[in-house]
């Protein structure tokens, strides 16, 4: 790989890790905010959708923003916004206050995803681009597990979270200003010249997707995978408190998940190359809804011992499903086609907890996690639509 793909791909991953860390600090926080503010668990659903929300709003105008502006700025801004986020959770004084700080993290959130996407799949094409889409949903996973570690650990030595979403604040700051100076000596992320191929190819209402069903087949299944993936990592730290294991133990389940996700995001990226998409897509989530189910019903030492593997089917599917986006849309609108995936993303992640959370509340956390494992089932019958749009194109 050339030495400024390497570095772009660094960046790409640097800024993943960061932003899917800041997000992935709300799982950790959530019970110590439902303690501090009495929250029930359908408030506990609409604090992570407040996030969740913000993403869903502007998924698509990054995508399509990129086009004419490049991704650069965009990814710079995006890092920038979620650090102003967290430093205003660090101020916030009750429950609104922490959903407006949440929904402006969240409209950082928003600007990396369908960029970072666009500017890896068009460095790297065909099967290869899997794998490289797999390093960087990998990466979001190791930011994931060491910004929740570090919420663990503060915690568990007495830090304040007030400190804790300050510090991460600070982080996200820097973080975008070292972004826009890696970007800028890559020469990666500009706005297109006039002329170029990204700004002028086809009509601005060209969406450039290949199968129109097999495209919707795939946000079909992205919307059921990520809301349980979702729903999970919300409430796996309730079901462990359920099971009468401490507090510290009952944060680290979600550290334990996030773990099993960095191997499987790149192992499942190889898997489809292997297996192909369906039939890697069909195992994983059916491996998927029998980890939840077992994580219901089993004590919790076999619970906690089980979750790094629930981790690795649960998250490594998104590897899965995302490589499908190169295949189906043509490369002048890939940032058009990830954005649409993000958007149904962050739809579903604004979604599951949700109603994952109202199900606990009617049914208990137990109840939710089968209620889980059987929407996951779902994707089994939309994934040969899926299949047949591969071939179609």
């Amino acid at each position: 790989m050339p030495a400024a793909h390497r570095r772009i791909v660094g960046a790409c991953c640097a800024t993943h890790a960061t932003q899917d860390g800041l997000t992935a600090s709300i799982y950790v926080l959530l019970p110590v905010l439902a303690q501090s503010l009495s929250l029930g668990f359908a408030q506990v659903g609409l604090v992570r959708a407040a996030h969740a929300g913000a993403m869903w709003l502007l998924e698509l105008p990054a995508g399509i923003g990129a086009e004419r502006v490049g991704e650069r700025g965009l990814l710079v801004f995006g890092l920038l916004t979620a650090g102003a986020g967290y430093l205003s959770l660090s101020v916030a004084g009750g429950f609104h206050g922490v959903l407006l700080a949440l929904f402006i993290a969240g409209c950082g959130a928003a600007f990396q995803h369908s960029l970072c996407s666009s500017l890896l799949s068009r460095g790297v094409d065909g099967p290869a681009v899997r794998g490289a889409l797999g390093l960087y949903n990998s990466s979001g996973d190791v930011g994931k597990l060491m910004f929740t570690a570090g919420v663990s650990a503060a915690i568990g030595a007495g830090v304040h979270w007030q400190s804790v979403t300050a510090g991460y604040g600070t982080i996200a700051l820097v973080g975008g200003c070292a972004l826009w100076i890696a970007l800028r000596r890559a020469r990666a992320g500009a706005a297109p010249a006039r002329g170029d191929g990204v700004r002028d190819a086809g009509s601005r209402r060209d969406w450039g997707i290949r199968h129109r069903a097999g495209f919707t087949a795939l946000a079909a299944i992205v919307l059921i995978d990520i809301a349980v993936q979702d729903g999970f990592l919300v409430f796996v730290a309730f079901a462990m408190l359920d099971k009468q294991v401490s507090p510290g133990l009952a944060a680290a389940a979600v550290t334990l998940v996030l773990l099993g996700g960095i191997a499987g995001k790149l192992g499942c990226g190889l898997l489809a190359n292997r297996l192909g998409t369906v039939r890697a897509l069909v195992l994983v989530e059916v491996l998927s809804a029998g980890g939840i189910a077992a994580v219901a019903m089993l004590d919790a030492p076999a619970a906690l011992a089980l979750l790094p593997f629930v981790g690795v089917v649960l998250q490594g599917s998104s590897t899965i499903t995302y490589g499908a986006v190169s295949d189906l849309v043509h490369a002048h609108r890939r940032s058009r086609g990830f954005a649409l995936i993000y958007t149904m993303s962050s739809s579903a992640s604004m979604i599951g907890p949700i109603a994952f959370g109202l199900a606990s509340d009617r049914v208990g956390v137990d109840g939710a996690l089968i209620a889980m494992a059987l929407a996951v089932l779902l994707t089994l019958p939309i994934a040969p639509l899926l299949g047949r749009g591969l071939r179609g194109v």
